[in-house]
C-alpha cells in the first residue's frame, strides 16, 4: 500500500518538528546568534518561505525550542518513577549515563539559550519558566520518593527541589568543564546522597 498522504496540519508539525531539531544543531554549534533564519532553514531542508511559515522570526523560534526541550525532559525524567526509591534512582542513573554520551552537544545549547535570555531581556520570562517547571518536576520526584518511603521531607518539598535541581546543574557544568573525578552518573550519585542524608533526618526526627 502507499503510504498515507499527510494532511496539511500534520505536514507543517513535521516541518516545524525539522526547523526546531535544525536549530538546536546549529545553536549548539554555532551559537544563537551565529545561526541565520536561513542557515536553519537550509539545515532542515526547507526554505526560508518554510522557516516563516512556522515561526515569526529567530526569536519566536528560541521561545518554542525552550518549552520544547523542558517539557521534553520533564516528560522523560518523569517516566522513570518507580515503586521503589533504590529502582527510581536506578533508572535514573541510566537516563544521565545516556544523556552524558550527548554531554557536550546538551550542555552548549542549554548555555547557549541562557546567553540568549540573557543579551534577551524578553526571552528571560520563558527560560525562567522553564526553569520553574523543571523545579516542579523534581519537586514532585522528591513527594513522590518520601511516600514511597513512608516519611515526611524534613523541609519544604519547593526547597529541596531548588537545592537538588541547582545541584544538578552544577554538577553537569564541572562534569563539562573539569571531568577529572566525576563520573557519569555524579549527578544521580549526589542527589542520592542528599535524598539518604535528608530520608535519615526525617527518620530521627520521626516526621
Amino acid at each position: 500500500m502507499p503510504p498515507k498522504r499527510l494532511t496539511r496540519d500534520e505536514s507543517r508539525a513535521r516541518t516545524r518538528e525539522r526547523l526546531l531539531e535544525a536549530a538546536a544543531e546549529l545553536f549548539a554549534e554555532r551559537g544563537v546568534n551565529g545561526a541565520s533564519v536561513e542557515q536553519i532553514a537550509e539545515h532542515a531542508g526547507f526554505s526560508r518561505g518554510a522557516f516563516y511559515g512556522n515561526f515569526a522570526d529567530k526569536h519566536e523560534l528560541v521561545v518554542a525550542l525552550l518549552k520544547q526541550r523542558t517539557r521534553h525532559e520533564i516528560d522523560e525524567v518523569g517516566a522513570l518513577r518507580a515503586s521503589s526509591a533504590d529502582e527510581t534512582m536506578d533508572r535514573l542513573r541510566e537516563w544521565n549515563v545516556e544523556r552524558a554520551r550527548n554531554l557536550d552537544g546538551w550542555f552548549a545549547l542549554r548555555t547557549e539559550l541562557a546567553l540568549y535570555a540573557l543579551r534577551n531581556p524578553e526571552a528571560r520570562p520563558m527560560v525562567g519558566e522553564g526553569e520553574r517547571l523543571a523545579r516542579e518536576a523534581v519537586e514532585d520526584g522528591v513527594r513522590h520518593q518520601f511516600a514511597v518511603l513512608g516519611l515526611e521531607p524534613p523541609a519544604d518539598p519547593a526547597f529541596i527541589a531548588l537545592i537538588v535541581h541547582s545541584l544538578q546543574d552544577g554538577l553537569l557544568l564541572q562534569r563539562f568543564l573539569a571531568p577529572e573525578g566525576t563520573s557519569d552518573g555524579v549527578v544521580v550519585d549526589a542527589v542520592q546522597l542528599v535524598m539518604r542524608a535528608l530520608a535519615a533526618l526525617s527518620a530521627t526526627s520521626g516526621r
